[in-house]
């Protein structure tokens, strides 16, 4: 039986894009990832968490280019004080945006992260965070990259899930790995007082 982790008051969506869902450069079982990220919305929308889905825009000619269709967000954002959309141009979601303000307006102290890629911007998002002092929940099936392609001389290919295993491993002990995204329960900060904690599902 899983022990219940306590209740985060955010949750962060990275870079969970057309580019990196559909077509050819897809991340691999992107279906698992986006049901899972959709049930962490849903759920943490459920609880009165804030939801901040941050958006990669990517440089001109690039398949995130903001405005080209690989550019858009999968999942649909619903307007309302608990709901954002940050833009980034870095890998880390904090980097000369306005998500710590966000984060302390609402009075957020734990949070968790998903999207992609595992070893890029989500570790990136989640260690500034964990640097920031907030506690940091990673659901370990609701984020994910691409293979790593073998390097003669060097290694192998490295598959993508032991990619975002590692990812998740170099972020220390601070932050709480979770087997499942259903294992992530969710209340509202405190400055937005709301629903009481959603079940894990």
């Amino acid at each position: 039986m899983t022990v219940p982790i306590p209740p985060v008051e955010a949750l962060l969506v990275v870079d969970v894009q057309s580019d990196a869902v559909s077509g050819d450069r897809a991340v691999p079982d992107t279906g698992r990832l986006v049901d899972r990220t959709g049930d962490l919305i849903a759920r943490a929308r459920l609880g009165g968490a804030l939801v901040v889905h941050i958006q990669n825009d990517g440089r001109p000619g690039a398949r995130d280019e903001p405005g080209t269709p690989g550019w858009e967000l999968h999942h649909a954002v619903e307007p309302g004080p608990l709901e954002a959309v940050v833009r980034k141009t870095e890998d880390d979601g904090f980097h000369e945006t306005p998500l710590g303000e966000l984060l302390a307006g609402s009075g957020v102290r734990s949070l968790a992260v998903c999207g992609v890629m595992s070893e890029m911007c989500v570790q990136a998002t989640a260690r500034t965070a964990l640097a920031r002092g907030y506690r940091v929940v990673m659901p370990h099936d609701a984020h994910a990259t691409h293979d790593i392609p073998a390097a003669p001389g060097i290694s192998d290919a490295i598959p993508a899930a032991a990619v975002s295993r590692v990812a998740e491993w170099a972020l220390g002990s601070e932050v709480e790995v979770v087997a499942r995204a259903g294992d992530v329960i969710f209340a509202p900060p405190p400055a937005h007082p709301g629903a009481g904690p959603s079940p894990a599902g």
